[in-house]
């Protein structure tokens, strides 16, 4: 058991936020893509297809980092589980931030024929693979350096990068939606918002050139020769039920920031501006509340409040498409909030969950792959099923029943999973009791 080395609150601060600004930019990087994809991507580069065919088209590539993710962590997970947590937060920023900027630079069909999506598939790939590195480097060096009775809290900082980085990117589209025409959006509009990454990506960079090694990490005799190999074979049952909770998580947080931005301009005709805004202030909301329910979960676990969310979004989700049906604003509004606090409910605390379910020596690897396996169950299929069920110009009632049966699969391999809140934390309570 090595000793991990405390560290006072002021140095946690700069460290948590320099994790979370990080987070937020990579995260910006990730979904300004979605929000693309959901908006103009299919006619400017799927052109011969019907309008939903193009839709499903962006999407399918918008998948493509989903599945990157995953081998994104294998690959980083490597370097953070042999070398360590620091080198794997600058690489997976310099690599995620030059695919975005390049996405900003790809030619349309018109001008390069098939080469335009296929350039696009590529560097969608290469997005998630830095993706996939980014979450585990970023939630374990701020997990492994936080004391024991505060892990939850400190672990959620970087949990909040991604509600600033979805909110930093639809904030520039929306500005720019309200301030162009719909052919200079088109033409070139949708751009600014990649090539703004490069700028965005140095900042991190900059920020996070100073941070100190995880003690944890410096505290390892004996690193695992191949993080991979020990993980499938003495934590392949982990790997899977980590997984599979956390799909529902990324299915509710994608139906509302992705599948219903394009469901409701497209198919209800409700504007594109008037939609960013009702998902921006739910996720605004999200994201203001997570340190609050991490601290929840330092004091009464992890466990708890996953199951909790995850049997509100399972009980939500067809409230959720019946308000998001109306097209009314203040109505889609809340049924995306009550998603995005069910989301909350759970996500905020598996930052430091999940690293306390996986031994240091290959905790980077296992964490991160589990993570974003969950993502591709979730995230990637989510908004492509979407699409293809809401046919019709009945209510998507089977939107819903995907959704609900999702978070019922999660929820059951949360409830095989154990509680991992430090056990003297929990016996420093009894005795104070």
């Amino acid at each position: 058991m090595h000793n991990v080395r405390s560290v006072r609150p002021p140095s946690m601060l700069r460290l948590a936020a320099a994790s979370l600004a990080g987070t937020a930019i990579e995260f910006y990087d990730f979904f300004i893509y979605g929000t693309a994809a959901a908006l103009v991507l299919g006619p400017l580069f799927f052109p011969t297809f019907s309008p939903v065919a193009g839709t499903l088209a962006a999407f399918a590539t918008f998948g493509v980092g989903f599945v990157a993710r995953p081998l994104g962590s294998v690959l980083f997970g490597h370097i953070g589980d042999r070398h360590g947590r620091r080198p794997v937060l600058v690489v997976s920023l310099l690599l995620t931030g030059a695919a975005t900027v390049a996405v900003g630079c790809v030619p349309t069909y018109d001008a390069i024929g098939v080469t335009a999506p296929v350039l696009l598939l590529v560097l969608r790939f290469l997005q998630g693979l830095g993706l996939g590195g980014e979450w585990g480097g970023a939630v374990l060096l701020t997990a492994e350096h936080a004391p024991a009775e505060r892990r939850g809290l400190w672990s959620s900082f970087p949990q909040i990068g991604p509600a600033v980085g979805f909110v930093l990117a639809n904030g520039v589209v929306l500005v720019l939606s309200a301030t162009l025409s719909e052919a200079q959006f088109a033409a070139w509009g949708w751009r600014v918002p990649f090539w703004a990454a490069g700028v965005l990506a140095v900042a991190g960079l900059w920020l996070r050139s100073s941070l100190a090694e995880s003690p944890q990490f410096l505290g390892i005799d004996d690193h695992a020769r191949v993080p991979l190999a020990e993980v499938l074979r003495g934590h392949w049952r982990l790997l899977l039920l980590t997984a599979g909770a956390l799909a529902i998580g990324y299915a509710v947080f994608y139906a509302v920031t992705t599948w219903s931005l394009a469901y409701a301009t497209e198919r209800l005709g409700v504007s594109r501006t008037v939609m960013l805004a009702c998902i921006m202030a739910a996720v605004v909301v999200k994201g203001v509340l997570t340190p609050v329910v991490a601290l929840l979960g330092d004091r009464y676990g992890r466990r708890p409040l996953c199951l909790i969310g995850c049997t509100a979004a399972a009980l939500w989700m067809f409230p959720m498409v019946a308000l998001l049906s109306t097209g009314e604003p203040l109505l889609m509004f809340l049924g995306f909030l009550v998603a995005m606090l069910a989301f909350i409910t759970m996500f905020a605390v598996v930052a430091a969950y999940l690293p306390e379910l996986y031994e240091p020596r290959v905790r980077c690897t296992g964490a991160a792959v589990g993570y974003n396996l969950g993502g591709v169950l979730g995230g990637a299929l989510t908004p492509i099923v979407a699409t293809a069920v809401a046919q019709g110009e009945r209510v998507p009632w089977g939107v819903a029943a995907y959704l609900t049966g999702i978070a019922l699969l999660s929820l059951g391999c949360f409830a095989l999973l154990p509680e991992t809140r430090p056990v003297r934390v929990v016996a420093a309570e009894a005795t104070a009791g």
